[in-house]
């Protein structure tokens, strides 16, 4: 009753916790008292219960049938690793757009919790290249040698590692070469970020272990796809490095949208160099002597 009418000392998280107890006591007293008082308790209280180390089930049933409608609940639920299955995918369909795309940065999570991933996909927050990823994560097809060999032969290994890399990756399901990806080697990362899906490609970007010397030599890749390139791009890690950006805009592969964003902000000797650099389109070229014109008249 001491904490049915909020004279016990608690704090608003673990009222709130013990009140989804007691709604279901054994006494029916017990439970009318809980289930009135659940009803007055702040949001935001049943969030921070459900971010504790160890919510209880009965936390995560009440929030789960009762309040996975509101944004910050669902938010709650699907970050807790002991969210009943059956919970996730209504919690998805709440979640905003905000907490869709940190999920969508968290690669590792999603490529080790299928059951996450299946609620996921049902998200209308999600862009559909997003749920082309999420797709791709469900996928238990595997690829041949022959969709890695072209990558493969171009790591700067020696012939019998290359063969070792090229039986790795074949066979190996999406979310094992996520994994990959995200813990493996240079070797690795330099063979899938070739890798036909994009969810592949993502997860060598967002690998801890990546290096700013692969980040360059990525950013110069002309056999890259478009995606990856405007990844990088869209990147303030990786921008700033300035010869990520260089390489990029002398990457004849890299968008022209992108190219021109990321004009200003190089140097004056290297904006001369791009406009006479042949290999990009001439809208860059032209763009690029057009503000190295500018820059030349401003000073004189």
């Amino acid at each position: 009753m001491a904490v049915c009418t909020g004279s016990a000392s608690l704090t608003p998280p673990e009222r709130a916790e013990l009140l989804t107890l007691l709604a279901e006591d054994a006494d029916e007293t017990v439970r009318d008292r809980a289930d009135s008082a659940l009803l007055s308790q702040p949001l935001e209280a049943f969030a921070a219960a459900l971010a504790g180390e160890s919510p209880g089930v009965h936390l995560l049933r009440y929030c789960g049938k009762n309040l996975v409608g509101k944004p910050v609940i669902a938010a709650a639920l699907v970050k807790s690793s002991r969210c009943p299955i059956e919970f996730l995918t209504p919690a998805a369909r709440a979640l905003p757009t905000s907490e869709v795309q940190e999920l969508m940065q968290d690669l590792d999570r999603l490529s080790t919790n299928r059951a996450l991933v299946s609620a996921l996909v049902v998200s209308p927050s999600l862009t559909a290249e997003q749920r082309q990823q999420l797709e791709e994560l469900l996928a238990d097809k595997a690829e041949s040698e022959s969709t890695f060999a072209q990558a493969v032969a171009v790591v700067d290994i020696p012939n019998e590692h290359r063969v070792t890399l090229l039986q790795q990756l074949a066979g190996m399901r999406v979310v094992e070469r996520v994994q990959l990806a995200l813990k493996g080697n240079r070797e690795a990362r330099m063979a899938l970020i070739h890798d036909p899906c994009k969810v592949v490609q993502r997860a060598v970007l967002q690998s801890s272990r990546l290096t700013d010397r692969e980040v360059e030599t990525f950013a110069s890749m002309a056999s890259l796809t478009d995606e990856v390139l405007r990844v990088i791009a869209n990147s303030r890690k990786f921008r700033r490095n300035y010869a990520v950006t260089i390489n990029l805009l002398n990457n004849s592969k890299t968008p022209l949208d992108v190219s021109l964003h990321m004009i200003p902000a190089i140097t004056a000797p290297d904006l001369k160099k791009l406009a006479a650099n042949k290999n990009v389109c001439d809208p860059l070229r032209t763009a690029a002597m057009r503000l190295h014109v500018q820059r030349t008249q401003k000073r004189e």
